[in-house]
Parts: structure tokens; sequence; C-alpha cells
């Protein structure tokens, strides 16, 4: 699986709206500042997110996006589907509809491309936001970073 820009920031828009997820509507500004992303690029990923139902916002002076549901509902796979559509390393281990190759009722590759299918899936759809913050704490604690996220 290749995740694209759009998928990889997307993530990160994510992960940071779920750092701040108790301190309401985030600026887009603010987000691409902490996340080093293109503010303009990231206002159409939010968009994309905002009408895939993992967003919310609020319109004004202190306005911008939140989290429609709590981080430990959201899973990085979701977000990753949302933006890149399903996670396949290969045509052939994707849903019908799709290209039938001759070689598959006897092509052993194809079991190992859905092997990885599955490996990947798992890790991305029991990762959720939540976790992905734990993760960041740790690792700036172990890095002695005392400021604020």
């Amino acid at each position: 699986m290749k995740v694209s820009t759009k998928g990889d920031y997307a993530t990160r828009a994510m992960q940071d709206l779920a750092l701040h997820y108790e301190q309401g509507p985030i600026q887009i500004e603010d987000i691409a500042r902490r996340q080093h992303l293109p503010a303009r690029y990231l206002e159409q990923i939010l968009l994309n997110l905002k009408r895939a139902g993992f967003l919310e916002s609020k319109r004004g002076m202190s306005g911008g996006y939140y989290l429609a549901k709590h981080p430990r509902e959201i899973t990085i796979g979701a977000i990753i589907r949302a933006m890149e559509g399903p996670a396949i390393p290969i045509f052939c281990v994707g849903n019908r509809p799709r290209e039938i190759c001759i070689e598959e009722p006897q092509c052993c590759l194809r079991d190992i491309w859905a092997d990885v299918r599955d490996a990947v899936s798992k890790i991305v759809d029991h990762t959720t936001l939540e976790d992905l913050c734990g993760r960041i704490r740790i690792k700036r604690e172990l890095q002695g970073v005392t400021y604020q996220i």
C-alpha cells in the first residue's frame, strides 16, 4: 500500500486535531504551521474529511475544524480509505468488480499480496487517533520535550 501526499497530510491533520481535541475548533493555519503543511492544500483535504464525516467546522473568529467523533473512535485505516480508497497492494486482491487475471486460479503471489493487504489493514484498522496521540506523548517524554502540544 502506498499512501499519497493527500493521505499523509490527512492523517497528520487528523493527528493534530486529536492532540488538540479538548481545545475546540482549530484554525487551518494553526494545523498547517504545526504540521508543516501547505494551508491551501490542507483546506481541500479538511473539506474532504468533513464530507466523509470525520470533521465538523465552526465559522467566525473562534472558528475552525474539530473532530466529529472522539479520537478513540477514528482509525487510521478509515482516514486513509476516505482519502485513498481501498488499501490494496495489487489489483487482484481488490473487491469485485475488478480486472480478472487468467493466472488467478493457480497464482501463489496473489496469496502473498492478500496477506500483505490483510496485515496492513490489521495495523491501520486497529490504530486509533487516540493510540497515535499516546505514541506521540511517549516519544516526546523520551526526548525530554516539555513544551505544550
